[in-house]
């Protein structure tokens, strides 16, 4: 599994993760295999929130004996994200996580709460060693720019978004503005959300394509054109231990220019939206 320097954070990340968003709707047991073979095959980075119900505890037992290991991330809600409520939220979260920190901690969405305090959140919780990192998710470049203005360079580690083949929209400005300043980005629901192209479509028959001759899964062939540009990761959720198997094979996997402008062609990424898109 290939890894990156993750934001400014000093720390190599797999470039496949996994996600956890509605994992503790699958079958627990199958749910527990799967992120435990993930993090076998070399996805170590998990991501998951307190909005997310179940899924902390989950991840708690899955990786039982093997923190050290694991870029463990986790997400205040924008409710929460007062100074004082962001630091109970993560102890709420570190309780439910069974461990003393986190490699990361993200503001879930742009809230009502003022960004200094939230900010001012992560500086203490990353004072006190509870976090190593801090970042954002759904942030557009407006709300990046305003968050930069306010902490500095350096400090927001990932911007956390939606990115997936049929869902380009990041790459107009959002992608540009995270490489310029040194942000990771972060790809959830990397598959659509259950809306991955149908076999039978065009850009279906071009992963096919592709997969057939790596001898890999379409699956995979999206992850890895969605992390082709140096900080970029993915963050995939399964509940069924050979996707996820299958999944971690895109950490090694480099598609040819040829291949790349194939999956363009395939899945354009269409005009700019005037809002950010999010789940």
């Amino acid at each position: 599994m290939r890894q990156r320097g993750f934001g400014g954070t000093g720390r190599d990340v797999a470039v496949i993760g996994q996600g956890t968003w509605r994992l503790d709707d699958d079958d627990r047991a199958q749910a527990l295999a799967a992120l435990r073979a993930g993090l076998d095959a070399g996805m170590t980075h998990i991501d998951t929130a307190e909005m997310y119900g179940d899924a902390e505890p989950l991840v708690a037992e899955a990786i039982a004996g093997r923190r050290e290991t694991v870029f463990l991330v986790s997400k205040v809600l924008p409710s929460n994200a007062s100074r004082a409520g962001t630091i109970a939220a993560c102890e709420r979260s570190l309780q439910r996580l069974g461990t003393d920190r986190l490699d990361g901690y993200l503001l879930h969405w742009p809230g009502s709460h003022p960004l200094e305090e939230t900010i001012a959140g992560f500086e203490t919780l990353k004072a006190s060693g509870k976090i190593l990192s801090w970042g954002l998710s759904n942030f557009d470049v407006d709300g990046l720019d305003a968050v930069l203005h306010l902490a500095g360079p350096g400090a927001i580690a990932c911007n956390q978004v939606l990115y997936h083949l049929q869902e380009r929209a990041i790459e107009h400005a959002v992608a540009p503005w995270c490489r310029r300043n040194g942000v990771a980005l972060v790809a959830y629901s990397p598959f659509g959300s259950g809306a991955f192209p149908d076999p039978g479509s065009r850009g279906g028959r071009v992963l096919a394509g592709i997969a057939e001759a790596h001898a890999t899964t379409p699956h995979a062939v999206a992850l890895a054109f969605l992390t082709r540009h140096d900080g970029v990761f993915a963050i995939p959720k399964t509940a069924s231990r050979e996707r996820a198997v299958a999944n971690a094979t895109a950490g090694d996997l480099v598609l040819s220019p040829p291949e790349i402008a194939a999956l363009d062609a395939a899945f354009p990424r269409g005009p700019r939206p005037r809002h950010l898109p999010m789940l």
